[in-house]
Parts: structure tokens; C-alpha cells; sequence
């Protein structure tokens, strides 16, 4: 097994970390590899913010309801960027509208999510731990006005970083049998026996895991977080 498959597979989420910055020069490195992700149409519609002011940062931890937010030594905002190439195209002359589609918008958002996901590897390859913030996404319109986003951009996760000062178990995943599919959609015959094995997985995880313990399962996630819901969430479409 090579390193880059062994750091994957034993990927966790990182929440706690060392009060101890990250060299610039490899931070910079990560950054360059990261800027090697691949782009859509080669379009590059995706732009990021290191946000370093402590208060700014206490901000979006409100936004997320994850106060440990605010501490990683190490928060990048990815934004869906299609005001760059706007601007680009109108300094060329170019008076057209075709910046507002949902084309440009999914190439951009593919762009930013597989720049986080190289940026977490280049990460955790260093010996770093990670952690993702979907959670911003609980008032898009506050994290606008924090970041001071032009229009045709949208943030869309956060990314925190830095030397782990936790080791949290490996959480359990759908097994890829489950997920793959050959030739066409992988149904399943039974979703509730189906995913027995698998709830029994988590409800272990959750009861044996060093923090944070709990009883629950994974479908009963689901229905929960369907049946909840987040009022500004509900509003992003």
C-alpha cells in the first residue's frame, strides 16, 4: 500500500488541535499543490480566504454553532468564484450575461470542493489533521457579509488545519457495495435491513468513542436532519 492510499484511508476529522502555527513555507507548499487540483472547462471558478483576525473568526463560529471553529490555527473559506472571469471578460470587452447560469455555478462549486479535498490530503500527507465546516452554510448571507464577497461568488465549506491534539476513532462509512453501482443505479433490495450491519457500526462508534458519546444510528440520522431542517439552509435554492 503506497502513502497516499494509506493517509486516505485512514482519514478522521480533527476538531482539536496544538496551539502551534504551520511553517509558512509549508503552508505555502500545501497551497501550491492544492492549485494543482484539476478545473472544470479549465476555468479555475474558484477562489479562497485564509482568515486569520480572531474575531472574524469567532463570528463564523457562531454562524456554524461549532465554537471550536475558532480555534484552528488554520481556517480556509472556499468560495465559488464566478466574478473573477466576469471581470476578466468584461476589461475584454464582452457584455454578455451568460456568467448567471447554474453552469458556471456547478463547474465552480466542483472546483472548490475538489481543491478542499486536495488541500486535506496535502494536509494530512504533512502530518496535519483536518477538519471540514459545511457548516457555514447555516447563514450564507451573514458569511457574505463577513468575507465582503462580491457578487457571482458564494462560500461553500471551510477547512480548518493544524497539528492534531486529538485522535479521535475512525468513524464508519456505507460500505462501497452499498454505493457502487456497474452499468446502471446501485438499488437496494431492503434499505432498512440493508443498512442494519451498518447502523450497528455507528451505534458501536458513538457508545465506545472518546468524546462526545451518545446513542444513535445512521438512519436515524437521516430522518432526523430531514425532519429538523435549517430555515436558511431551506432558502439557498
Amino acid at each position: 500500500m503506497n502513502s497516499t492510499i494509506h493517509t486516505l484511508l485512514n482519514h478522521r476529522s480533527i476538531r482539536f488541535f496544538k496551539d502551534q502555527a504551520i511553517p509558512m513555507e509549508d503552508l505555502a507548499t500545501m497551497l501550491e499543490a492544492m492549485n494543482r487540483t484539476a478545473t472544470s472547462t479549465g476555468m479555475q471558478m474558484a477562489s479562497w480566504i485564509r482568515v486569520t483576525d480572531p474575531k472574524l473568526k469567532a463570528e463564523l463560529a457562531q454562524v456554524a454553532h461549532q465554537p471550536y471553529l475558532a480555534k484552528v490555527p488554520e481556517l480556509f473559506i472556499f468560495i465559488v468564484d464566478l466574478y473573477r472571469n466576469c471581470q476578466i471578460a468584461k476589461a475584454k470587452g464582452y457584455q454578455g450575461s451568460k456568467f448567471r447560469s447554474m453552469d458556471n455555478f456547478f463547474q465552480g462549486l466542483a472546483d472548490a470542493y475538489l481543491q478542499a479535498q486536495s488541500l486535506t490530503l496535502a494536509a494530512e500527507s504533512s502530518g496535519l489533521g483536518a477538519v471540514f465546516f459545511g457548516s457555514i452554510l447555516n447563514d450564507p448571507t451573514r458569511v457574505i457579509q463577513l468575507l465582503k464577497l462580491p457578487e457571482l461568488t458564494f462560500p461553500i465549506l471551510g477547512l480548518g488545519m493544524g497539528y492534531p491534539d486529538d485522535q479521535p476513532e475512525k468513524k464508519p462509512r456505507i460500505p462501497v457495495d452499498m454505493k457502487l453501482g456497474e452499468n446502471s443505479y446501485p438499488y437496494l433490495a431492503n434499505y432498512d435491513q440493508t443498512f442494519q450491519a451498518y447502523d450497528e457500526a455507528m451505534s458501536h462508534y458513538y457508545d465506545t468513542r472518546n468524546k462526545n458519546q451518545r446513542s444513535d444510528t445512521f438512519t436515524n440520522q437521516v430522518v432526523s436532519k430531514l425532519a429538523q431542517g435549517k430555515k436558511k439552509r431551506a432558502q439557498l435554492m
